[in-house]
């Protein structure tokens, strides 16, 4: 069962989100790549925030995320800068699968593309779509 999301929560999860944002671009450890904040998820009581980030080269995102963890005291620090909430999250870092998954999807479908499979498959998706073209 998904937790109940509040106007507030998500108020408070976007400007998380961008501060981030904002901040991991200043970062210069060559661990990071090019990352992306790709959501935030705050608890109710902002002592806890998990950070949801994707990179453009997948195999990478291990060594982003240890990055983004080493880094994870200043950032908490730019963001009790730019927020006023009670207490600054502690931020905890994971990768994004939708977004992951989403490339595995994509290079395979640029395989099969590039092997020119993709009619054949079709038409044992869609036995009927071929017998219309014949």
């Amino acid at each position: 069962m998904s937790k109940p999301s509040y106007p507030r929560s998500r108020r408070v999860n976007a400007i998380i989100q961008e501060v981030l944002a904002e901040e991991i671009e200043r970062l210069t450890d060559p661990r990071l790549g090019l990352v992306t904040v790709t959501g935030v998820d705050a608890a109710p009581d902002m002592r806890h925030a998990t950070v949801f980030v994707s990179t453009i080269e997948v195999d990478r995102i291990d060594d982003s995320l240890k990055g983004l963890a080493a880094a994870a005291p200043r950032l908490r620090a730019a963001l009790g800068r730019e927020i006023r909430t009670k207490y600054t999250p502690e931020l905890e870092f994971k990768a994004d699968m939708g977004v992951i998954q989403g490339e595995r999807i994509e290079a395979i479908l640029r395989k099969l593309g590039d092997e020119n499979a993709v009619a054949p498959v079709m038409e044992n998706l869609m036995p009927e779509a071929s017998e219309d073209r014949a």
